[in-house]
């Protein structure tokens, strides 16, 4: 029988309901390494992570047994449990529905790890919004601006 060999790249980005900037820098260290668990457990291989107060960036291989939505529901799913859990914010917390997904060749692999890796300095020059509108642009992913992480009405 033979083996089957996959690359396959993806950077994966989602938010805090209504983009509220609910992830604190006392306990974001803790988060990333929870989420870094749950996407090993899964057989993934996390290559970045890093997020903002209000939003997360994941770069994984992705291991193709599992799809790219089931991975991000059990993230979201169980990530917002253990938040609530620890009584790490003040009210509960959620993630947005949602998420971008985005695939990339191995030769941009390290393009993609210093963007992530380079967030805080990023953001400095852009919000979340800004930056994720840009992303799909530049895949040439069409979207509607009214469902694209909304903020609280």
């Amino acid at each position: 029988m033979a083996d089957t060999y996959t690359q396959l790249y993806i950077h994966i980005v989602f938010a805090v309901k209504y983009r509220d900037a609910a992830i604190s820098e006392e306990w974001d260290e803790r988060l990333r390494q929870y989420i870094t668990g749950i996407v090993q457990h899964n057989r993934h291989k996390l290559i970045a992570i890093n997020n903002m107060p209000d939003h997360m960036h994941l770069f994984i291989g992705l291991n193709p047994v599992q799809s790219i939505s089931v991975l991000i529901q059990q993230v979201k799913g169980d990530s917002s449990e253990w938040i609530n859990k620890e009584k790490l914010t003040k009210q509960r917390f959620r993630w947005q529905e949602g998420y971008g997904a985005f695939s990339y060749a191995r030769s941009q692999v390290d393009t993609v790890v210093k963007y992530i890796q380079n967030q805080q300095i990023h953001h400095k020059k852009k919000n979340f919004l800004v930056e994720y509108r840009e992303m799909l642009d530049s895949f040439g992913i069409r979207y509607d601006q009214s469902r694209v992480f909304s903020e609280m009405e």
